[in-house]
């Protein structure tokens, strides 16, 4: 089948035509933005990818067009599709179709750690042999890509809550019919789709009620929506992790322990590479939905001591003169306080410098504006890129006094981090897009003669 996919370079699509390709079906694209390194990685694979949407694409005469949910009405191959009466389907659909359909799907929801969650759970079932297939957010360094089509009767994948497509507003996770689904936490994101978190909560019920009786749902202890979510019905076993009194993680940053426990006792630990509570929950939450697979807890725990982070989670870019860069995904105030801390726990009393930009639509639009000086009381000093905003990030700020700085200006902001820095910092740099390459411009800044 030839099949030709609106919104190519996404992650997510472009995973999806990852997997298509690799499945034996002739692949196409189109994007408005085609560049590496999505593009690079689609084109090794032979997967022709068009700049823009003219919709002379039509002479391609694909057998399927599948559309991406950045592309909306207006669009004009999409008219073009639509005028023509010709088949179309969104992403999700198809995966669910195509590639998930007789297989054990392992489904990682919730507002944060989806990505790393399932990463995490993709390895424990790969280095205990159980080869599974899997779709995630980001590119696992154990692996090195974002997806891998496989004929093991296991998927891995991550379970987006953001909308469909065009035509479907609901969830890109209704779609996948998990047997095991990792539910890890759940707050108010997505503002440019949701009203509020009751909306969001609607969708995650949703959710649970395609997970069938022989299943088992795997959720946070401690999470009061989830909860919420449970208790207006479910028909599926529950285990939870981060119970007071039955599975919890340990651990420190410093050392680089991981330690389950189940209530009193202690079922194994690991020294591993990643920091942070946060990454000892979602590891928990991995062993948890491994062992419904067949993966004993140890086992998992020695597959984790292997297990290489996601790029661009605390990822070291560089280190210049003393001065080590990093980058970091974190997005949302929740994500920048556990990123923080898990820095911190790590670095202990160096100076972290916190660089972010407010980029994200829930951002952009305000929503999120009050929580990001508690979110960032733990960095030393605090850097914002702040353009083409509907609100004024200087304000916004103000409770972190003169430790913050805002510039519309990108150069004039690394320049005056670069002024700042000193042997020893380190500079977190967290968005969930380029940056404008600031990583980069950071360490040519860094490693520039003084003047």
């Amino acid at each position: 089948m030839h099949i030709h996919i609106l919104g190519i370079c996404g992650t997510f699509m472009g995973g999806l035509a990852l997997l298509a390709r690799a499945a034996g079906h002739s692949v196409t694209g189109s994007d408005a933005n085609v560049y590496p390194p999505m593009s690079t990685q689609l084109e090794a694979e032979g997967i022709e990818l068009i700049e823009g949407y003219d919709a002379a694409q039509l002479a391609l005469n694909p057998d399927l067009w599948v559309v991406g949910n950045a592309i909306s009405r207006g669009n004009p191959l999409l008219e073009a599709i639509l005028d023509r009466g010709l088949p179309y389907t969104s992403g999700p659909q198809w995966l669910a179709e195509n590639i998930l359909r007789g297989k054990w799907v392992l489904a990682v929801a919730g507002t944060h750690g989806k990505t790393t969650t399932s990463a995490m759970l993709a390895w424990i079932l790969e280095d205990t042999g159980l080869a599974p297939g899997f779709l995630v957010g980001g590119v696992p360094q154990n692996f090195g890509k974002s997806a891998h089509f496989s004929d093991s009767a296991f998927f891995v994948i991550e379970a987006d809550e953001y909308d469909t497509a065009f035509s479907d507003k609901r969830s890109k996770f209704i779609h996948y019919r998990p047997r095991t689904a990792v539910l890890n936490n759940l707050e108010f994101d997505h503002a440019d789709i949701f009203p509020d978190l009751a909306a969001i909560e609607t969708q995650f019920h949703h959710f649970v009620r395609t997970i069938p009786g022989n299943g088992l749902i795997v959720a946070n202890a401690l999470d009061a929506a989830l909860e919420r979510v449970l208790k207006r019905g479910c028909w599926t076993p529950i285990e939870r992790f981060n119970d007071p009194l039955g599975w919890r993680a340990a651990g420190t940053d410093a050392e680089g322990t991981l330690i389950i426990q189940d209530g009193d006792r202690e079922v194994g630990r690991i020294v591993w590479e990643l920091a942070g509570a946060h990454n000892r929950s979602n590891a928990l939450a991995a062993l948890l939905a491994a062992r419904h697979a067949g993966v004993p807890i140890q086992r998992g725990l020695e597959a984790l001591s292997r297990f290489k982070n996601v790029k661009r989670r605390l990822e070291v870019r560089g280190v210049v003169n003393g001065v080590t860069v990093y980058d970091d995904f974190a997005h949302h105030p929740t994500a920048i306080a556990a990123t923080l801390a898990a820095l911190r726990g790590r670095v202990g009393p160096a100076r972290i410098f916190a660089i972010f930009e407010p980029r994200s639509n829930t951002m952009k639009l305000g929503t999120m504006k009050e929580a990001l000086p508690g979110s960032l009381v733990a960095a030393d000093r605090v850097f914002c890129h702040a353009a083409n905003l509907g609100w004024d990030a200087a304000t916004a700020l103000a409770p972190l006094g003169e430790k913050a700085q805002v510039s519309a200006n990108l150069d004039d902001l690394v320049r005056s981090i670069a002024a700042c820095a000193r042997p020893g910092d380190h500079l977190l740099v967290m968005s969930n897009g380029a940056f404008g390459g600031i990583h980069q411009k950071l360490l040519d800044a860094l490693g520039a003669p003084a003047q």
